[in-house]
């Protein structure tokens, strides 16, 4: 039921059905389950995304990766998200600016799968990679990462709810840092001449990444700080 139909219809009496429903949920969310996997949506930017346990929930946070690469992509340019998941990013910045090609891609299909629910339209370019493996030699203007940069000790000190998202989305490894490390070796090699790579981080990580975007060659290295005053997202420029 929408906003306006809870004040019109208010105090219509639930069905049978719609009382098992609500309790079933109400149970769920009891032993910790997060909400968007209960009602299957998440809001993001401008967009209601269908959610499942097979990808991350979108968060705030990450709308500030969007936003830095709607401002560094040059008109008509190519953009890629990777690790896409559920498509929040590449579908925010296809929205956001009608003139990129974007493409989304992601190691499980599953992920894939959920992200091309939420693309009827056939906007964004789907692909099933392990890193940049399915790409060649394509490059691109600006490119987008949330990849996992949780440790392994991190996540058993994280608040419970994190313990029914995937967590090959959210752990990288015993530091922390493995995705980082192999995402900043790789991307220079599939960045046009000025182009971007913009990757979020965890706590702490910040200046362990810019560090490594500077070893693999890029400049203007430096962090954006998410709506808590953390700095969240490390980017860089090649050339």
């Amino acid at each position: 039921m929408d906003r306006l139909g809870l004040y019109t219809g208010h105090d219509r009496p639930l069905t049978r059905e719609e009382t098992d429903a609500y309790r079933a949920a109400v149970a769920r969310r009891a032993r910790g389950e997060p909400v968007a996997y209960i009602v299957g949506r998440r809001a993001f930017r401008r967009l209601d995304l269908s959610v499942t346990r097979d990808v991350l929930i979108p968060r705030p946070e990450t709308e500030v990766l969007v936003e830095w690469a709607v401002e560094v992509v040059a008109l008509g340019g190519a953009a890629l998200d990777w690790g896409t998941g559920s498509g929040a990013v590449a579908l925010a910045l296809a929205a956001e600016r009608p003139d990129l090609a974007v493409t989304g891609i992601d190691r499980s299909e599953a992920a894939l799968a959920v992200a091309r629910e939420n693309d009827p339209a056939g906007r964004v370019e789907w692909l099933v990679s392990d890193g940049f493996a399915a790409l060649g030699g394509r490059r691109f203007a600006v490119i987008a990462a949330n990849p996992p940069y949780l440790a392994e000790d991190d996540l058993a000190r994280a608040p419970a709810e994190l313990g029914f998202e995937p967590r090959e989305a959210l752990v990288a490894g015993p530091s922390g840092l493995e995705a980082l490390e192999r995402l900043a070796a790789e991307a220079p090699g599939h960045l046009e001449p000025g182009g971007w790579l913009l990757t979020e981080v965890g706590a702490g990580q910040d200046i362990a990444v810019r560090r490594l975007l500077e070893a693999a060659g890029l400049t203007a290295v430096t962090a954006r700080e998410d709506l808590a005053g953390m700095p969240r997202i490390v980017g860089g420029r090649l050339g």
